[in-house]
């Protein structure tokens, strides 16, 4: 297989029909198959296998046995045309294996585009006792179950809405205006005030922005306040937006006196 190194769908290919029908792709070759991932061009590919089955690894193929695998759903589905680990597991496999900086993105966006649920990820995280850095993992769970839906409403969460002062903020909350639903992100529901945490690649074109603008006055019209905050702003400067934030609650205290 090592002429195959750097053809990466050929080589998974390859590595499917070396298992004969015993095993699966997995870890970050199956995430990448869920297309949570880019793999580079010289990954090795990860294939696991029931226990029992003495399928050895050959570079660039790491083969993994895995103890209660079964070769068939729901352990194994089909994507794309190749056998791969179900996605929890997958996921779950997956986090030691890729840098710090790379592990959120895959589980966030799995649970954001409404493939899994953090309970599901949970329950195959329980599964694997060893999993290093479990600590880390359950804590990203723990927000998107609270939910967080993007790194920066994380960042936010960790970082800026917590604290003295802080009410109990509610997290992607729905809303009907004028016919269609808005999701609020962090919402104070007794002060009346959304707000709402526009990343750096999604809210700078200037069509966005006048959908942003038509969108808050859907919401004012229901009497909500919305409160933008960039994401330069959320990371550069918690402490000033901490205030802010507290400013803008007392001041819709006031208000309502």
């Amino acid at each position: 297989m090592d002429a195959l190194a750097g053809r990466p769908d050929v080589l998974r290919r390859a590595a499917v029909r070396y298992a004969k029908g015993r095993g699966a792709l997995s870890h970050t070759t199956a995430l990448d198959v869920w297309g949570l991932r880019t793999a580079e061009r010289y990954e090795p590919v990860h294939l696991s296998v029931p226990f029992e089955v003495r399928l050895r690894s050959h570079p660039p193929v790491v083969v993994h046995q895995r103890r209660g695998l079964r070769i068939e759903p729901p352990d194994v589905l089909i994507r794309a045309g190749l056998p791969v680990t179900r996605l929890e597991t997958t996921l779950v496999d997956a986090w030691p294996l890729l840098s710090p900086e790379e592990r959120p993105a895959p589980l966030i966006r799995a649970v954001t585009d409404r493939l899994t649920t953090p309970e599901r990820i949970l329950a195959a995280l329980e599964a694997a006792p060893r999993l290093a850095d479990r600590a880390a993992i359950r804590v990203l769970l723990h927000r998107l179950a609270s939910g967080c839906h993007s790194a920066l409403e994380i960042w936010g969460h960790d970082h800026v809405f917590t604290g003295p002062g802080m009410p109990p903020f509610e997290r992607q909350v729905a809303v009907r205006a004028d016919g269609r639903t808005h999701y609020l992100d962090v919402w104070a529901r007794e002060e009346g005030v959304d707000f709402e945490l526009d990343g750096a690649a999604s809210h700078g074109s200037p069509d966005q922005r006048e959908a942003d603008l038509r969108r808050d006055a859907r919401l004012a019209a229901l009497g909500i306040q919305v409160v933008r905050f960039t994401h330069r702003r959320l990371y550069r400067e918690p402490d000033a937006v901490r205030k802010e934030i507290l400013d803008v609650l007392a001041a819709r205290h006031r208000g309502a006196d």
